[in-house]
């Protein structure tokens, strides 16, 4: 039993010596910044010195009209975007796991690799795509598709729609990879037992696939949300910044401009960020809501 009782102290120390380098890593670079911003949402900094202001960064937000109007972009991408990606995501997946059988895995490689392609050689090679004489203009010009070049970048409309073909571009092919894992792990038997019943493949589609997807489906949709709220590498150098009279700003450049580059104010930049998190957990919980097992 004294053996017995050694030897489990030995391994629970054995298991706090590996495990402890990853907590410090944890302590330092996770719950102390979160500790830390708890005190830095209640300062304001004025260039080496900060004050006490309470709620007073709270109160400044909401005030401040370009956070809203940067908020506001985050939403209008979200709500074109976050659809749009997810829809191309499940079709492709349904084309490459049913459709296809040649050449398979190389569109499956194909549709993901811009997931892995840096965020900002992709951005720039956009820009230098979508610039007036850049060459899809051209390639329209000659086309006769248009009788004028578009201002992708230059006008707000069009830069609005240029992160979003920018978006969708990068992101499908990721989302598609969890559909098709999905796709893989339905059991066969299902459709051959609606194929026995005669079902056609419209109604297996709707009746089988798309409810059993259901919780990839959610998945795809909160992870792809937060990662809008959180857009930042895409306006800023696809659009140089925000783009025309602002039409990309997204909370995060904003944030991020307010704790570097004009006011270096890190308590107002932390409160807002404070309210992107909130943001982002309310729409992953009405999500889950709407979206969820419902027993």
């Amino acid at each position: 039993m004294n053996r017995k009782g050694a030897f489990a102290r030995y391994l629970n120390r054995s298991g706090w010596l590996f495990v402890t380098p990853a907590l410090v890593l944890f302590g330092v670079f996770m719950l102390y910044p979160i500790l830390s911003s708890l005190y830095l949402v209640t300062r304001k900094w004025r260039g080496m010195t900060d004050s006490f202001v309470g709620l007073g960064n709270f109160v400044r937000m909401a005030q401040d009209n370009q956070f809203w109007h940067a908020l506001g972009n985050n939403f209008l991408l979200m709500i074109l975007q976050v659809p749009l990606m997810v829809i191309l995501a499940l079709v492709l997946a349904v084309v490459l796991n049913q459709g296809i059988r040649r050449g398979r895995g190389l569109l499956r490689l194909m549709f993901f690799l811009p997931a892995v392609t840096s965020l900002v050689a992709y951005s720039i090679l956009f820009r230098i795509l979508l610039q007036t004489n850049g060459m899809l203009n051209n390639l329209m010009l000659s086309l006769g598709v248009i009788q004028q070049p578009i201002g992708w970048l230059n006008d707000p409309f069009w830069a609005t729609i240029t992160m979003v073909i920018a978006l969708t571009w990068r992101w499908t092919g990721y989302n598609m990879i969890f559909f098709l894992v999905g796709l893989q792990n339905i059991d066969p038997e299902i459709y051959e037992a609606a194929e026995v019943d005669g079902a056609s493949k419209i109604t297996v589609f709707f009746k089988i696939t798309l409810p059993l997807l259901v919780p990839v489906i959610l998945f795809s949709a909160v992870t792809s949300t937060s990662g809008t709220l959180q857009l930042f590498d895409e306006p800023n150098i696809l659009t140089n910044g925000g783009g025309p009279a602002n039409a990309t700003m997204t909370a995060a450049l904003y944030i991020y401009r307010q704790a570097f580059v004009t006011n270096s104010d890190f308590g107002y930049a932390t409160a807002m960020s404070y309210v992107i998190v909130l943001i982002a957990g309310i729409l992953a919980i009405v999500q889950i809501r709407l979206l969820g097992d419902r027993k």
